[in-house]
């Protein structure tokens, strides 16, 4: 029980000494913590000067970055102004010197049309061939303004006059009055060539127009062509001897057909009609009324007393009358057959013709090829005129024919058919019994 209140004693000395070990660390603390707080703050403070001043400085230097950029988007933008400007010149460039060409080809062309050559064209420069042109033009505005002036004019007989003649244009009007002629000229290899003589109301319209400078003229806008056109018109027989030697068969198979044709046409139209027959009772009652080769037909069945004999007759006699129908009519189909290949024969042999003048005179004319393309032809043409008439006007006798042998031969079956009469019959048994004795 002693010790206890010494325990306690200590107990508590020993609380009030850690209480104020306790408190002393307490204070220790707070000031520690004050201090560092103050230090913090500081800190702080020169971290939010030096971040102010790192944001300036960051400022400026994104203030430069854009300045730069800036600087760069334009330089770069100048650079592709430049290289764009550079192609464009050259596009520029190359569409000027397609035009030059394109002009020297047009200046060339045209004054090789008023007779340059080619070698004196490469040895003129560009301003001489536009003085050129410009000379030409000059004449053809001359040209074109109407006034009469002293030509030389060759007249349709040959003889070459001087005359006046008045131009515009490719048109040309002459007039003389001593020999009291007028009308249109053409060139013609280079020489002024009369064409179209005027006489009456039309000689006068000139006359008065060369007197006064006032008048009407007659124009052609086919520049000469009609004139050509009528002047080359030509005859049938013309046109036709122009196909040479192959012509002549061809006519002559053509008036041969021609012929026969005709005298067909008349044998077969003034046949007499076969009367129809349609039993066997009524032929001895129209037997009044047949005529030519069916009468003859009816005659041989009246005559013959034999049925083998009157159907040998009327056999026999049936083809005379096919011959008779069908004589020359072949003539015609061989006509129709053989004219074409004579035609294609001549055309032949003038192709061959022409390709050997071509060989030996070159083909540097065009109008003498094709004049002589179109002799040649002529024959064809030819045969193909005769040839086609004569298939049609063989077919349709040949059809007319075997209609009037087909009528034929249906009343040789019908009279082949009919018993023979009691006369007849006593005639074949008397026949026979000469026979047998």
């Amino acid at each position: 029980m002693s010790r206890m209140p010494v325990l306690i004693m200590t107990l508590l000395s020993l609380f009030f000494s850690v209480k104020g070990y306790v408190a002393n660390l307490d204070a220790n603390m707070v000031n520690k913590i004050a201090v560092a707080k103050k230090n913090l703050a500081t800190t702080e403070t020169q971290i939010n000067q030096a971040s102010v001043k790192l944001a300036k400085q960051l400022s400026e230097l994104e203030q430069q970055v854009i300045a730069l950029r800036n600087k760069t988007a334009v330089a770069r933008r100048k650079m592709d102004e430049r290289t764009l400007g550079l192609a464009q010149l050259e596009s520029r460039l190359s569409s000027w010197e397609k035009q030059q060409s394109f002009q020297q080809n047009l200046l060339d062309r045209f004054l090789q049309q008023q007779g340059l050559g080619f070698s004196q064209l490469n040895t003129m420069s560009f301003d001489e061939k536009l003085l050129q042109v410009e000379n030409e033009l000059a004449l053809l505005d001359q040209a074109a303004t109407p006034n009469w002036q002293k030509r030389q004019l060759v007249l349709p007989s040959g003889e070459v006059i001087q005359t006046h003649v008045m131009s515009m244009g490719p048109v040309n009007w002459f007039f003389d009055e001593s020999l009291q002629k007028a009308g249109l000229a053409n060139m013609q290899n280079d020489l002024l060539t009369a064409q179209v003589n005027f006489d009456g109301s039309r000689y006068q319209q000139v006359e008065r127009l060369f007197n006064t400078d006032q008048g009407e003229l007659i124009l052609d806008p086919t520049l000469g062509r009609a004139i050509t056109k009528q002047q080359s018109n030509e005859s049938p027989i013309e046109h036709v001897l122009k196909g040479g030697i192959w012509v002549a068969p061809i006519v002559i198979f053509a008036l041969i057909s021609t012929i026969i044709c005709l005298l067909k046409v008349v044998q077969l139209w003034r046949l007499p009609q076969i009367v129809r027959v349609t039993s066997l009772n009524t032929i001895d009652a129209l037997a009044v009324t047949f005529k030519g080769m069916q009468k003859s037909l009816f005659n041989i069945a009246q005559q013959e007393s034999n049925n083998t004999q009157r159907d040998d007759q009327l056999f026999m006699q049936l083809q005379q009358d096919k011959h008779q129908l069908e004589k020359w009519t072949n003539v015609i189909t061989v006509t129709a057959a053989v004219a074409p290949l004579l035609g294609l024969l001549g055309t032949v042999s003038g192709m061959i013709e022409t390709f050997r003048m071509m060989t030996a005179f070159g083909s540097s004319d065009p109008e003498v090829i094709s004049g002589g393309i179109a002799k040649a032809l002529v024959t064809t043409e030819l045969g193909l005129v005769v040839a086609i008439p004569a298939l049609i006007l063989s077919t349709i006798l040949s059809r007319k024919a075997k209609r009037y042998y087909d009528g034929l031969e249906s009343f040789a079956l019908i009279l082949s058919n009919e018993p023979l009469s009691d006369k007849q019959t006593d005639n074949n048994v008397n026949s026979e019994k000469q026979e047998a004795a």
